[in-house]
């Protein structure tokens, strides 16, 4: 079921870590097909480890959660639900953004993700903002979108662009040829 702009449901959001459910967070993860692996294979994204989602959350600088009215309405206590103001309590959690940051220099952005029903909404946009407004007002300007191909459109539509130092990002993972060793790197 899409949803127009004009019709998006009221939502609230939380910079709140302590609102983060994990279990919707990881289901959150599933529906968006988003891995807890940069480097993964094509196709479905394998399960999240809510161990190292739990850790993750818990050492992010800034978490951001969108919250909305339950989308499926049929249920008896719909109207009742409909009544209540909206928390993170009895809201649906639709969107999720997180950064890391060394508190005083740069940051890096991570797993932004919509559930695919509420895109083009503009509630990326607005975990992105709310994400670099946390930020900027710790006075951490130098931030950086760690974003697959698909995204980069996204981002970029949102003021990120080419490193002008031209840098890479490169990723170290544990594979079977490096991992000979226990996962050691020999020098």
């Amino acid at each position: 079921m899409m949803i127009s702009a004009a019709s998006r449901p009221p939502l609230i959001i939380s910079t709140e870590p302590s609102h983060v459910d994990l279990h919707r967070l990881k289901d959150l993860y599933a529906a968006c097909n988003i891995s807890g692996h940069r480097l993964r294979r094509e196709g479905a994204a394998e399960p999240v480890d809510p161990r190292k989602l739990r850790i993750a959350v818990a050492n992010s600088f800034v978490v951001v959660s969108v919250f909305c009215r339950p989308i499926d309405s049929s249920s008896s206590g719909a109207f009742i639900q409909r009544m209540l103001p909206l928390t993170h309590w009895n809201g649906e959690l639709v969107g999720f953004g997180r950064a890391s940051s060394d508190s005083s220099l740069t940051a890096s952005i991570h797993d932004v993700m919509v559930i695919p029903s509420l895109r083009r909404l503009g509630i990326g946009r607005m975990i992105l903002k709310r994400l670099i407004r946390v930020l900027t007002s710790k006075d951490i300007y130098d931030i950086a979108a760690l974003c697959d191909k698909n995204e980069r459109l996204f981002f970029g539509a949102c003021g990120f662009g080419d490193d002008m130092l031209n840098s890479t990002t490169m990723m170290y993972t544990r594979s079977s040829s490096n991992n000979a060793h226990q996962g050691q790197l020999i020098l």
